[in-house]
């Protein structure tokens, strides 16, 4: 049972800020999700910076947050924002983020009730925090300057998802540039994340040590493998986080081959709805509204029945850990002219991870063998080795600390870096103190 008692269990220190910047993780330093990081300074001035929970079974939460006002939420996927509530209901903290990531909060936050009740795993927060947190939402444009007591921030585009941001903080001593979950390039949703000039960089590291493939060149696999399994007869299965990838795929997929039956299903459907009345926070909103016009929405059980006689279906979970995949995989595994079509990263112990290593995976309790073709594309929206090293060279930081990665991918990436600029990695519960050099 996870049980916080607040202000007692939290593990930050109590001793004044004497100068710089402290940095303090509560989770998500030397893993990927299940973010919490607390920074303060000697003005009394303190954040916390996202507050998630890793979901996996069971899932992982941060340690507890010390008292604090503000809560900057970098974007709405659930390893980011999973804990909020939690931190609202217990030291009526302001939450602060883009309209977009106040606008899909409440999905998030529902659904994560809603799985941990059937799967019964504990939650520290309940409805009553949930409701607070929906009215403790202080949003802010992209690069609008906005004050936390002693400190100014602005928000730039990250280039991740819709609505996810990097936060630039101004201290009367140093400046600090948080990436949040980052990606360079542009996506088929969203526009490429732009370096900005930083005394200090914290700098995610999913992807330390490793290259995607060109997008354009794999997104064109993509699409070729779609098409070779439909002409066959089959159903593409397609598997896809409910906020960001699903959306991808089906501009894909519009573009690339828009004779297709494509169907779309799970909470993606309900997301993508707030996506539209944000269009500030999407490339080409335009083109979304087509997309989402010629999509044929799953609603009812009737829908998804007849889904199973689509060309392709786009649905949750996207690690096949629940969700519609499931009741559509059940289905369609006794036919060999179907192929399950993975197009994210699949955590360990997932059930996408499963299938890809032993060809099965739980299906409603049982471990079910998986005879249909399993095929898996790299359409990451996280910076590659390669991309995170350019960018962080070109914010010119004196400092550079890695999260957001394990222990390989972030060593990885640190061994790029010997003192220009000064590599870091910290620590889950560890406390850093930085200078501006």
């Amino acid at each position: 049972m996870v049980l916080y008692t607040p202000g007692r269990t939290s593990g930050y220190p109590e001793e004044e800020v004497k100068e710089g910047i402290r940095i303090h993780f509560l989770g998500g330093a030397e893993e990927v999700g299940n973010v919490g990081c607390i920074l303060e300074d000697k003005t009394g001035t303190r954040i916390l910076i996202d507050y998630g929970l890793a979901p996996t079974k069971p899932p992982r939460y941060p340690k507890e947050s010390p008292a604090v006002d503000h809560v900057i939420i970098t974007h709405s996927h659930i390893d980011h924002i999973g804990m909020a509530p939690w931190v609202v209901g217990n030291h009526r903290a302001t939450l602060h983020g883009t309209t977009l990531t106040e606008a899909v909060s409440e999905i998030m936050w529902r659904d994560t009730y809603k799985v941990s009740s059937i799967e019964g795993y504990p939650l520290p927060w309940d409805m009553r925090d949930l409701d607070a947190a929906l009215d403790a939402w202080q949003s802010h444009d992209i690069g609008e300057w906005f004050e936390i007591e002693a400190w100014k921030l602005r928000f730039h585009p990250a280039g991740h998802i819709p609505g996810a941001v990097m936060i630039e903080i101004q201290t009367p001593e140093l400046t600090l540039l948080w990436s949040g979950d980052l990606d360079t390039r542009e996506s088929p949703n969203v526009i490429g994340a732009q370096p900005v000039k930083c005394d200090i960089l914290c700098m995610e590291s999913t992807y330390g040590g490793k290259e995607h493939p060109p997008r354009a060149e794999e997104e064109a696999r993509f699409v070729e493998r779609v098409k070779e399994v439909v002409s066959r007869g089959g159903v593409a299965l397609i598997p896809a986080f409910a906020s960001g990838r699903g959306q991808d795929i089906l501009r894909i997929l519009h573009k690339e081959a828009p004779h297709l039956n494509v169907h779309y299903d799970g909470m993606g459907t309900r997301l993508t709805k707030y996506w539209l009345n944000n269009p500030e926070h999407i490339r080409n909103p335009e083109e979304l509204e087509k997309v989402w016009r010629w999509a044929r929405k799953v609603r009812s059980k009737s829908d998804r029945k007849k889904a199973l006689d689509a060309d392709v279906i786009v649905t949750t979970s996207g690690m096949l850990d629940g969700g519609p995949a499931i009741w559509y995989l059940n289905r369609l595994r006794h036919d060999l002219s179907n192929a399950i079509l993975l197009t994210g990263y699949q955590a360990e112990k997932s059930g996408g991870r499963q299938l890809i290593d032993e060809g099965k995976i739980p299906i409603y309790g049982n471990v079910t063998q998986i005879d249909l073709d399993v095929n898996q594309f790299q359409l990451s929206n996280h910076a590659s080795h390669s991309d995170m090293t350019s960018f962080i060279h070109a914010c010119e930081p004196n400092q550079v600390l890695f999260f957001h990665g394990d222990d390989e991918a972030r060593k990885a990436i640190f061994t790029e870096f010997q003192q220009n600029p000064k590599p870091i990695l910290p620590l889950n519960g560890n406390t850093l103190n930085l200078s501006k050099s």
